[in-house]
């Protein structure tokens, strides 16, 4: 099967300022009406969108109507990306059928979805009724921004040492389990900490979490019922949107400044984003660094061309390349370490960053309801999607990764 990568070869790219005609809009998509398409996919209010899905299209598109935000400034000058004069084939093997790019979005419920290139976009689409204006909601996306902003803040020094005590920048979190427990192993998911990140029910901590955070009292207080340890720091690794949202308290405290002036310095400009973006904050006035940061679907594309291109964008090196580097592999200090061939790269976590399970370095922004960044350095091919689900979707994940293993080359 020809990949996309030597397909490529074959098309020509269309100058920055033409007409975006790879640009492709639909109105509906998989089970519209179920998602709202009569009542114009209304957004509802607060979390009602977890238990009524006419309201997740609109809410998931618009999270910043639903709950204070802080604006994360664009700068006056987006960069510019080209575009392909003609969308190129995308097919793939799944289930032992070759499938297209129309039959996944036929059957998924997918709102935007991109493939870009070096400065590239190759194919774009939107459907029910979304278009390139609409900030979408990135749920877990967002802690791979909040370590990306501690690696800069390691590197301007303030952040003395991923080895020290979340408590030192944290003071609130002194004399807990949390305050006790060292950047690193935050930046890992091994903190050691107990929370159950498998349940999404009410009565689930990812629930309380969301609830305390979001509302009164804010997310000190939502990491502060969660003091209890089951293991030591970095032994054991446990995917947590607790250890996230410690971190971030931990960042806000070393750069002593709203976090998202602080991404819009550190990020957003130097990326050249083309719109602001928002970053939901609690009733302290703090971003809650584990979700809930918004941007366009471009904007997403710009800062997965960044990290496959290990930090550099424009010219410029907005993330130390070091840390790209070391935030995208297993560590030597990692749990996943021991089960680590030689140069093998496997299913795991670097620094806040999903790695996939493919035969090279590449890796993924995920976000709950199927919201991915995936980024391929050798290539510089990143895909974004944002979608819809009720939930996580084992099924949609493993066929989104037979696509990005085709678009690779390695199916």
């Amino acid at each position: 099967m020809q990949t996309l990568l030597s397909a490529l070869a074959g098309i020509a790219i269309a100058a920055a300022a033409a007409p975006a005609s790879g640009q492709r809009f639909r109105a509906d998509g998989p089970d519209a009406d179920a998602y709202g398409r009569r009542q114009g996919y209304p957004a509802c209010t607060a979390l009602t969108y977890l238990n009524e899905q006419r309201c997740r299209v609109g809410a998931l598109s618009g999270f910043d109507t639903l709950f204070a935000s802080r604006v994360v400034q664009a700068p006056a000058m987006p960069s510019a990306l080209a575009r392909a004069a003609a969308e190129p084939v995308v097919n793939y093997q799944h289930n032992g059928r070759t499938a297209s790019l129309d039959d996944y979005l036929d059957r998924r419920p997918v709102s935007g979805f991109l493939i870009a290139r070096d400065d590239t976009i190759l194919v774009e689409r939107y459907q029910y009724a979304r278009t390139d204006k609409h900030r979408m909601a990135s749920f877990s996306m967002s802690k791979t921004l909040t370590g990306l902003l501690v690696g800069i803040a390691l590197g301007e020094g303030a952040i003395a040492s991923l080895d020290d005590l979340a408590q030192v920048y944290a003071a609130g979190l002194q004399g807990t389990e949390y305050g006790r427990t060292p950047i690193r192993a935050l930046l890992q998911m091994t903190s050691g900490v107990s929370f159950d990140e498998g349940n999404s029910g009410l009565q689930s901590d990812v629930y309380r979490l969301a609830v305390t955070a979001l509302g009164p009292p804010g997310g000190e207080a939502a990491v502060k019922l969660f003091n209890s340890r089951y293991a030591a720091p970095g032994e054991k690794f446990a995917y947590s949107s607790a250890d996230a949202l410690v971190l971030g308290l931990v960042l806000a405290g070393a750069v002593k400044r709203p976090l998202a002036e602080y991404a819009s310095d550190k990020l957003w400009k130097p990326l050249g984003a083309e719109a602001d973006a928002s970053w939901a904050v609690d009733s302290k006035g703090k971003e809650i660094t584990y979700a809930y940061f918004n941007a366009v679907l471009r904007d997403w594309a710009r800062l997965g061309l960044m990290l496959a291109h290990d930090g550099a964008w424009n010219g410029t090196q907005v993330v130390p390349r070091q840390w790209v580097l070391d935030s995208t592999i297993v560590q030597r200090a990692s749990p996943f370490w021991s089960s680590l061939a030689p140069g093998a790269h496997t299913a795991g976590y670097g620094y806040q960053v999903w790695l996939n399970p493919t035969k090279r370095r590449t890796f993924q922004l995920r976000g709950l309801r199927g919201q991915f960044v995936l980024v391929d350095p050798a290539s510089r091919l990143v895909l974004v999607q944002t979608a819809v689900r009720h939930s996580n979707d084992g099924e949609a994940d493993a066929e989104l990764m037979n696509m990005w293993r085709s678009l690779i080359g390695e199916q």
